[in-house]
This record gives C-alpha cells, structure tokens and sequence, in this order.
C-alpha cells in the first residue's frame, strides 16, 4: 500500500465509513467469536458455544425460520413456539369463518386435541452452518465469462446441496452467497411439516392500531400467536399425522419476567430477510426518487379501494385483512425508508465515501470501479422502473394471476389444482379487483413510456378507448370470474382456458416482461454483481489495512444471525424524546369503540378498572407491552426472540420505528430503533385475556 493512500485512508476512515458503527450489524452465528469480547464490554454474560454450538444444545437450537419469511422461537420443552401474530396471521385467517371468527375473537387450544392443523406451513431449525467458499469456486477462472463461471458455481453448489440433504432424514440445504459472491456458505436445516396452532389473541390486541399505528413509536401491539411443532415418535420430521407427537427441543428459551431497563444489554437471534448496507448512491438515489415513491402511490390507490369494501362488510374485512396487512407492510415502510434516506443524506454521505474509496484505490486494481456502478445503475434505471411497475399493476390483478397460475396447473395435471381454486374464491371479491384493475392499468397507461408499453396493452387501449372499459369487458366475459364456471373445467378445456381474457391478460404482460425487460435487467444485474464483487473485496481491503476488518458483516439473506445493542429511546426530531417503554395505560388512552384499530376487548378495559394485573407488572405499577432497542433488525426478524444478558427471553421483536426503516440501506444509531413485544405482556394476556394458565405453566418463568 502506498503511503499517501495509507494516509488517504486512515484520514477520511472515521469520517466516512460504510462499516459497522454503534450496534449496527448482522453477524453470522458461527462468526461470533469475533465479537463476543464486544458483546461482553455491553453486558453479555454467556460466551460465544453459548450462541452456536454444533456440539453440544445452543441458543441456535431454539430459534426456527418460520413459514419462509419470519422467525419464532420455542420456548417449552414441548415445542411450543412464539411468533409475532402479523407472522400467523395468514393461517388464523384460513381458519376463520363467519361462524368462527378467530381474528376478531382469538383462539386458545385448552388441550392437545384441540390445536389446529396448517397444512404449507413448516418451520425449520438450523443444524449448522459451514464456509464452502472454495468448493463452490471449484473450476471457476478468470479464463471464463461472468456467464460461465455462473454455470459452473451453480453447478457445485447443487452437488453441495444433494450430498447435505441425503445425510438425514428431513434434512433441507441451502448456500447462499455473502459480500457479493466473495464468499459461500452451507446451511443445514430440520424442516418441520407439522406446525398446529396453539393460540391467538383477538385481531384488537394482536394488530391493535393497525395500519395506523405500524410502524410508529409508541406501540402497544400485542404481536404474538402460539404454535406447537410436532414430530412422529424418534422425535423426527414427519407430515401431518394423529399419531405424531409434540417435538421434543435440543434447547428452549427459559422466560425473564423479571423486566427490562434502559440501557439494559439487548441480542436479537433471528433470519432477517434482505438488506443493502453496502449499495453504490446511484442505487440509494433511484430508491428513494423512483421506486419508493411509485409503489406507494400504486399501492395507495390500491389499500384505498380495498379499505372501502373491508369497511363495509364482516365477510369482506375477513376474505381481505391478511392481504390488505401484506399490501400496507412494504407501502408504510417504503414511506419511512424513503423520508430517512432524504432526512439523513444517504445518497451524499455515500457520495463522500466512494470518493474516499476512489482516492484510495488509485493505482490499485479497484481503480475506476465506483464509475463503472454508476454508469451501470444509469444503463438499468428503466429496466429497474419497468420491473416496479410490472409488479405493482400488472401481477397485482388477482383474477389474472390466479386464472394463469390455475390453467398452468390444469396443463400439468397438478393434484392441488382443486384446493388452489378453492383458496382463491374463498377470499376474492370481483368488484375489489375490478377498481384496482382500473385504478392501477390507468397508472400504467399514464407512467409508462408508450415505447416500453406492451404491444397487447396498447391495442387493448385502441380496441376499448379507455382503461375502464376494457375492465367492464375482462371482467364480465372471463370465465374465471366466475367460480361455477371454472369448477367444470378439465384438461379437456385447455383451450378455452388459454383464450379466456384473464389469462391472454396475465401471459401477454409476462411474455412482454420475460422477453422484453427480464433479459436486459438481468444482463445488466449481472454486470453490477460482478462490479460489486471486486468492489466489495476492495471495500474489506480498505478496512482491513486501516484496522477495521472485524466490523464488516454481510448483507442479510434470510439466513440466521446474531444483533445485539440494548434498550434506548430515541430523538426523532427536536425537542422530543421517545422514553423506550410503553404500557397498557396506554391502550386505555388509545382505546376508541368508533375505530375498529383501536377499540379493545371489554376484558380488557374491565381488567384495567379493576387493576387487577396479576403479578405481569413493572415497578410502576403498570402492564408493560412494548420496548424499544437499538438491535439493527429488517423484515424477516419479525417473531425474533429478543434476550437478555444472560441468554433468557424478554420479548418479541416485531417491527421498527418509522424514523428508522432506511436501516435496510442504512443504519443511523440515533433514530434507527427495533420495537418489541415485552414478553410480560404475553404472559399477562395468556392468564388475564386467554384464562390459558396451561401454556404459562408449560413455560419456565424467571421471576
């Protein structure tokens, strides 16, 4: 290294930084070692075999990936598990009818018999983790194109996958890519098919505030659903069965009642989903210019249609709730994500970084690499734009979508053809689909640039003249449209199914997005992954030669890994400070019978006048429910188990504050806050709300 970039860097370091700062950062449970003296300096008890061990039981035995997309942890000796309720929510509402309405009234099993089974729904506990960097570079060169060094990664990585999936029974394998490629790892799973539903507070303290409220501090959600594992009698994976038994843990999470304080050591074990910590400021720019702020305009119009409808029926707030919950999700946070990236200057405080990075690479072979992404991000801005809209207006129509996915299945003779048919009317209203059919594909008409529009969609505009016409038309003369008409359907009318407005709808748009934006996206993608590999290990050279090798962490990927920092409030803006508690007091405060987010149970109000808490109460007095921490966490965290010092479990995470969701892209220690669920609060609603003492004394209370 020459001296003046040695001098470049140990100068500008400090200043601009994309490393680890604070308690920012998603480390890799095998890694920990790497950090536990940190740890430690906060106030962690246990040691690093303490977290992840594949020797002996650890921390990473009572910790499951659940249903693909959330985390929960299991806290009995019997497997019975916790999750956040927006992570159950889609299999309380399958269960849920008019007659038998769990979302608005909960559901509690008093015994064994009565847990409910959820078909789809597995979970599955990480049996170990192995760095398989160099077996999976096996033959690669830098003789071979990007493409076919592509082949060949893919190639090893499916024989990888094979050879750890045929050494038990039940075993799932996946290796994932971290730091863009410059490293492989293994991951080994148990994956566990029968997952019955244990319990489930009303929609009115499991979603209290709702769309309202998510996202925002202070929050008194009581985010939680119950579940059990079970398995057949070796204690193995095994599907649904009567005979199957309650799964029988390596480890789980004893539970701290004992209460939190500010400033109180705080460790998060979860799968956080996807992160872009280490993006170039082209990419940080088109997000928050371009892609943020469309999707929340085409879902805006979307959740306003869909909120009407819900408004004005049971039935419909049912059919509706879990997909206007998913549609609101990503439309809030994108808001959040996109206001702090403006707030705190992201794309110019990278700026400033890559100009460090580029002084310093000078003369080395990472020179030029920063205008290299940029001219990339300029080549794939449209494509990047296309794909957003795509997905928002196109893929959004339900009626295309199912009757594509259904004719596909009915081609290829699919067993679940029936039950998806099933699953889709159950849940579908004609006229809701109709106006954001309308509301969306006008979106599309106007926004889209006539040259990237589909051959298809414009002559559909000519032949009808407006988008609303063409909706009346599809709607009324598709087949789909109409549950009685498909159920008649066989192979025998493959024809008329490939004909049907619906589906000439859902194919024309995807051959239009396959043949004419996928490709290029991709070739460009491809290019910007290659670039971001060589910049990547010139970013942990840069590091490395100024000290600070150990605070680089990958890039969340739904793969297990360890956050800690601890309980603090936080200054969103001047003059106000966010104390990192709240309490039932204030649910009382919120409670409104005219607003169905906010009116609450009469238990619950009966309770509070009485004061009768039992022994779930802070110093004060007060029922705790939530608490904030600076635990850098992402979606996929959701139902993560949140731990003390001494490895015990205080809450459940379940959302962050809207000032800090740009921690995705990144992290500000001063605004960037994780909300939980204070596992008192559990507790309290189990015994007071539930009348389920059974599940509490299944548990082992720290007192």
């Amino acid at each position: 290294m020459k001296l003046k970039n040695l001098i470049i860097c140990c100068t500008i370091m400090a200043a601009a930084s994309p490393i680890a700062r604070a308690d920012e950062g998603m480390w890799l449970p095998s890694l920990i070692a790497n950090r536990i003296d940190d740890m430690h300096s906060k106030g962690f008890r246990l040691d690093a075999k303490d977290i992840y061990n594949i020797n002996e039981a650890s921390l990473k035995d009572a910790v499951v990936l659940f249903g693909g997309g959330c985390t929960g942890e299991i806290v009995s000796a019997e497997g019975l598990l916790l999750t956040n309720h927006h992570c159950g929510y889609s299999y309380i509402q399958s269960h849920s009818s008019v007659e038998h309405d769990y979302l608005r009234d909960g559901f509690w099993a008093m015994n064994r018999s009565e847990e409910l089974p959820n078909p789809g729904l597995k979970v599955r506990i990480l049996e170990r983790m192995d760095n398989v960097t160099s077996a999976v570079l096996k033959g690669c060169s830098d003789e071979l194109s990007a493409e076919e060094n592509g082949k060949v990664t893919s190639e090893n990585i499916k024989a990888i996958v094979k050879e750890a999936e045929a050494a038990g029974k039940g075993l799932k394998a996946t290796v994932e890519s971290m730091y863009y490629g410059n490293q492989y790892f293994l991951f080994i799973y148990k994956e566990y098919s029968d997952i019955r539903m244990v319990g489930a507070p009303p929609s009115s303290i499991g979603k209290f505030g709702g769309d309202t409220d998510n996202w925002v501090w202070p929050r008194h959600t009581g985010d939680f659903s119950m579940f059990r594992i079970y398995a057949d009698k070796d204690n193995n994976p095994a599907e649904y069965s009567i005979d199957n038994v309650p799964y029988q843990p390596k480890k789980y999470f004893k539970i701290a009642a004992t209460g939190i304080q500010e400033g109180d050591f705080t460790f998060i074990y979860g799968f956080p989903g996807s992160t872009l910590e280490y993006i170039h400021s082209s990419e940080v720019d088109y997000i928050q210019n371009i892609g943020d702020p469309s999707k929340i305009h085409l879902r805006t119009l979307r959740l306003n249609i869909i909120k009407r409808y819900m408004d004005s029926s049971q039935k419909i707030r049912i059919q509706y709730s879990s997909k206007y919950a998913s549609i609101s999700n990503a439309w809030k946070k994108w808001q959040g994500e996109e206001m702090g990236l403006r707030k705190n200057k992201t794309s110019d405080r990278k700026r400033k970084e890559e100009a460090a990075f580029s002084a310093w690479a000078e003369g080395t072979e990472y020179q030029g690499i920063c205008d290299k992404l940029a001219a990339l991000y300029k080549e794939l801005e449209p494509y990047a734009f296309m794909t957003d809209y795509y997905n928002e207006t196109a893929r959004s129509i339900e009626l295309a979508s199912f009757a594509n996915r259904y004719t596909s299945m009915i081609e290829e003779g699919s067993p679940d053809a029936s039950s998806t048919l099933e699953k889709f009317y159950k849940d579908w209203q004609k006229e809701i689909d109709k106006e954001c059919f309308m509301a969306v594909m006008e979106e599309f008409r106007k926004n889209v640039q006539e040259n990237f529009q589909p051959d298809y969609f414009k002559s559909m505009i000519s032949e009808y003249g407006d988008v609303s016409a063409w909706a009346e038309s599809l709607f009324s003369s598709s087949l789909f449209a109409c549950e009685s008409s498909v159920k008649g359907m066989d192979i025998n009318s493959l024809q008329i199914m490939k004909s049907d407005p619906a589906v000439v709808f859902a194919r024309s748009f995807q051959q239009w997005y396959n043949t004419g934006i996928l490709p290029q996206a991709r070739r460009i993608k491809a290019e910007i992954r290659a670039a971001y590999k060589d910049y990547m290990r010139g970013q942990m050279e840069y590091a490395k030669v100024c000290g600070k090798s150990n605070d680089f962490y990958p890039d969340a990927n739904l793969t297990l890994r360890v956050a800690y920092g601890h309980v603090e409030g936080y200054s969103p803006a001047d003059g106000v400070y966010y104390t990192p508690s709240s309490t039932l007091k204030g649910i009382i405060e919120k409670d409104n019978p005219e607003i169905f987010d906010y009116n609450i149970p009469q238990i619950l109000r009966d309770i509070y006048a009485s004061g009768d808490f039992g022994s779930w109460t802070d110093a004060n007095g007060q029922v705790p429910v939530c608490f904030l921490a600076t635990n850098h966490t992402t979606g996929g965290n959701s139902g993560s188990p949140v731990i003390n010092a001494e490895g015990n479990l205080i809450g459940i995470n379940f959302d962050r504050v809207w000032e800090g969701t740009m921690s995705d892209i990144a992290f500000d220690p001063d605004r960037c806050r994780n909300i939980s669920l204070d596992i008192r609060y559990v507790l309290f609603t189990l015994e007071k709300i539930a009348g389920a003492p059974h599940l509490i004394e299944e548990m082992t209370i720290i007192r």
